[in-house]
């Protein structure tokens, strides 16, 4: 599974591509309605593609993405500093442990292209043909208790 964001000022947009072990791509874009940060962006492309991957009950999934930071938050070699950051990334550690077996993968932008493309492509799009528009994914946070 691959995802990426993209934010500009009058919007953001997030890209999920599953790539089957047959080869095939499966494509989904998203128009995030609500202004926020990169970092805020990313991890929500992050955590809308955890909770497809559960719904298809995946067992094992390998996850890509070209931010160095939510990765290398995700595997723990970076502390998450900012706040407002905490509940996306227990939020997604906790989707994280339903599968069985989960491998995190950082790569650079120019190796993300596509998925990056489609971000782009997403945050621009006004048509809701083209995309799913999501309200703010922070409702599935205030469910996810941090203590829990």
């Amino acid at each position: 599974m691959y995802f990426d964001d993209a934010t500009h000022r009058e919007g953001a947009g997030a890209s999920v591509v599953f790539v089957t072990s047959q080869g095939e791509v499966l494509p989904h874009s998203f128009t995030l309605m609500q202004l926020c940060s990169n970092n805020v962006a990313e991890y929500q492309a992050l955590i809308l593609g955890l909770e497809m991957a559960v719904k298809m009950k995946q067992l094992q999934l390998q996850v890509i993405g070209d931010s160095q930071l939510v990765i290398n938050q995700l595997l723990g070699s970076y502390e998450v500093k900012k706040p407002e950051l905490r509940p996306y990334n227990d939020y997604a550690k906790n989707l994280m442990g339903l599968f069985g077996d989960v491998t995190i993968q950082h790569v650079p932008r120019k190796e993300n292209k596509k998925v990056d493309s489609l971000a782009a492509l997403t945050s621009l799009l006004t048509l809701a043909s083209f995309t799913t528009k999501i309200l703010y994914i922070e409702d599935h946070l205030r469910e996810y208790s941090c203590d829990a």
